[in-house]
């Protein structure tokens, strides 16, 4: 099943646009399959974490002092 793709506009910086139409090229592909391609790892990457989150919200919080105090006694830093 084909999806619908849906027309945006974005504002990039000129080297980063040389870059993308280079890599374009390179691959044969589209800066817009690029663009997508990267916008879809980065929300994978915010899944994951959101997913570790929840498997871990329910640990008790330590505060940086605590962590280093513990790392100090167990001599590894």
């Amino acid at each position: 099943m084909k999806t619908i793709s849906k027309r945006t506009t974005i504002y990039i910086d000129q080297q980063l646009h040389r870059a993308l139409r280079i890599k374009a090229a390179e691959t044969d592909g589209s800066i817009s399959h690029l663009i997508e391609k990267a916008i879809k790892m980065a929300l994978a990457e915010d899944a994951i974490d959101l997913a570790a989150y929840e498997d871990r919200k329910h640990e008790p919080r330590l505060s940086f002092e605590e962590v280093t105090k513990k790392l100090r006694k167990n001599g590894k830093i």
